[in-house]
């Protein structure tokens, strides 16, 4: 992209410049004008969301730091301060829902102001305000192994990139409990913590990395990351795009074998859920969630309910997973999946009662039961990082709704040595 070009040549040019000849130095500042001046012409156009940040970034690195740029670096600023408003939510979320785009544009939102730090220029209200509720949500993201959560096409990133972001934001802001205007709560316990997708998909124009998740989550015990969903390809288009981005990749649940949205392999989602609601309880350090989407109300007549409850001492996790009929419909019989993707570094086996048992590399172990459907061990990949798909686990629990209300109960706990 453009905008990232010259950013990076302006970023690097010490690197690349400093032993360099004035004819090459000169070459190069004549090329970043001509790039510069072309950029001024195509923005905004069609872009929105993290493109459009990162062209303005582009401007504002070129209007700061190139002779006779000013007014281009100051119009790139309006255009931030328009923006910013829109595409950055009232909880500090960025409205693509992606982790790994809130780490991308807040750190470009801490490079645009220190060029405008060095350049003695006015920091923009607008700017240093995002850059002041974009890191608590950032922090809101992260496992405890610093890295962050898989939603909407992210990936874990590296923990110490994201230690680096949140560091140079030089915002205190405390991790979020909740994130309701982006679509996202955080269950925290003991060691363990539950991030669960309870927002709509974004809208469509920002939706091309967004996934068919809705209701997914992923938790995590100290610096072990137990359940997951799978990840994304780095090639955003085509049958990896259908695969990763389709329902069944994620932690939650599946019915019909349909996606909760529709998923595009160009990118973006066709069909989606057009109400997510979500309602949130913490009594004496106990959290539940219980959240609902309708995707699946107009082909098959049916709502998705999770209830997700976080006993206080972080190890004992219960949930319910319903499929109701919508009111006054009468759909037909439908089998479903309930998915948990396991960390490739779980061990999982069967064991008696149709029971799961979960080891994580510390030696610490879980169990997890299920009522109300069966329970099997499946394969699955992972694709949180690295170019490589790896081979993983599956715990797919499976059933078939009814007339009445479809219930499935499951709990995830702890085993205590010797219990």
């Amino acid at each position: 992209m453009l905008g990232a070009r010259i950013a990076a040549w302006i970023g690097l040019h010490d690197f690349y410049c400093a032993s360099a000849d004035d004819e090459f130095r000169a070459a190069v500042f004549d090329s970043l004008a001509r790039q510069v001046k072309h950029l001024t012409r195509v923005v905004p156009g069609a872009l929105d969301g993290k493109a459009l940040v990162t062209a303005a970034k582009g401007l504002v690195y070129g209007g700061f730091c190139l002779p006779e740029h000013e007014r281009i670096g100051q119009d790139a600023l309006k255009l931030l301060e328009r923006e910013l408003p829109r595409q950055i939510l009232p909880d500090g979320g960025h409205i693509e829902r992606c982790p790994s785009v809130q780490l991308r544009i807040l750190r470009d939102l801490i490079d645009m102001r220190s060029v405008l730090r060095t350049a003695r220029a006015d920091v923009p209200e607008a700017l240093q305000h995002a850059i002041d509720r974009m890191t608590p949500a950032l922090r809101f993201f992260r496992h405890g192994d610093g890295g962050l959560a898989l939603f909407n096409g992210g990936r874990e990133e590296d923990a110490a990139l994201v230690d680096t972001v949140l560091a140079q934001a030089d915002a205190r802001g405390r991790p979020l409990k909740s994130a309701p205007h982006t679509g996202f709560e955080r269950l925290i316990a003991g060691r363990t913590m539950v991030l669960m997708d309870t927002g709509v998909p974004p809208v469509t124009g920002l939706d091309a990395t967004a996934h068919a998740g809705t209701l997914s989550l992923e938790m995590s015990v100290g610096k072990e990351r137990l359940i997951v969903n799978c990840g994304a390809h780095p090639v955003k288009t085509g049958p990896w795009r259908a695969a990763l981005a389709g329902t069944a990749a994620h932690s939650t649940v599946v019915l019909a074998e349909t996606n909760s949205s529709e998923v595009i392999e160009a990118g973006g989602l066709g069909r989606r859920p057009s109400h997510v609601g979500c309602e949130r309880q913490e009594n004496d350090g106990a959290v539940l969630v219980v959240a609902t989407h309708n995707g699946y109300s107009r082909n098959f007549g049916y709502l998705h309910r999770r209830r997700v409850y976080l006993a206080e001492n972080g190890e004992d996790l219960r949930g319910e997973d319903m499929l109701e009929p919508v009111i006054g419909a009468t759909p037909e019989p439908r089998p479903f999946t309930i998915r948990f993707h396991l960390h490739p570094a779980v061990q999982a086996s069967l064991v008696q009662g149709g029971q799961v048992q979960l080891k994580l590399p510390s030696g610490a172990a879980w169990r997890l039961r299920a009522s109300g459907a069966t329970l099997e061990l499946e394969e699955s990949i992972y694709l949180g990082s690295g170019d490589e798909p790896r081979r993983t686990t599956q715990i797919a629990v499976s059933g078939h709704t009814g007339p009445a209300i479809k219930t499935v109960k499951w709990a995830l706990r702890r085993e205590r040595k010797g219990g």
